[in-house]
């Protein structure tokens, strides 16, 4: 059975917005692109920089200490400087709240 966490209210998420949240010592970025919410890894597998600092461009997250990209879909990384995917987290919304499964 999966244990499904509270991570944040659609109102917290804007549009194009992103949050970071703590989930039992896991840093995740819970990102709300285009409508569709996607959480992943808050941690840029290169040299270990926070993405939420960064930028979202397209389906990806852009670290922005070396510009290394990671599909926010998937966790793949999209350019380089990394070459390790990142985490993703399954993401479901009910009544207006977001909640995230550390898997």
């Amino acid at each position: 059975m999966t244990d499904w966490v509270f991570a944040a209210t659609m109102a917290d998420l804007p549009p194009d917005g992103w949050r970071e949240v703590d989930i039992d010592n896991t840093a995740i970025l819970v990102i709300n692109n285009k409508g569709n919410v996607y959480a992943i890894e808050n941690l840029c597998t290169h040299d270990g920089g926070t993405l939420a600092e960064g930028f979202v461009e397209g389906d990806d997250v852009v670290c922005p200490r070396h510009g290394a990209k990671f599909c926010i879909k998937t966790g793949a990384v999209t350019a380089p400087p990394a070459y390790e995917a990142i985490k993703t987290f399954p993401v479901k919304i009910e009544d207006g709240k977001i909640f995230i499964a550390l898997v």
